[in-house]
């Protein structure tokens, strides 16, 4: 498994983080929502809320690099919908 980091920030709660998780050798060769699902996954497990929902509006690849960016957003309890952008690559 291999290790990636996760940079995201959201709307209104100072929700602003750096996160590592490991997925598979060829994460970074998958699709940029394959590539956020992965790290919700992680986000899932580790916050113990339960599944955590969100919506992407956006999803791009930078290949070059090996960055993914995810604009979407957070859905929280109380019909509480916060904006985020993510950004994942692999960790060095």
């Amino acid at each position: 498994m291999a290790q990636y980091v996760a940079q995201i920030l959201h709307g209104n709660r100072a929700g602003e983080g750096e996160y590592t998780f490991e997925g598979p050798d060829n994460l970074m060769s998958h699709t940029p929502v394959k590539v956020m699902r992965a790290f919700m996954e992680h986000v899932d497990a580790a916050a113990h809320l339960g599944h955590v929902e969100y919506t992407i509006n956006a999803a791009m690849k930078n290949s070059r690099v090996g960055v993914v960016t995810v604009l979407g957003e957070l859905e929280f309890s109380g019909n509480n919908h916060q904006p985020f952008v993510c950004m994942i690559s692999c960790k060095d």
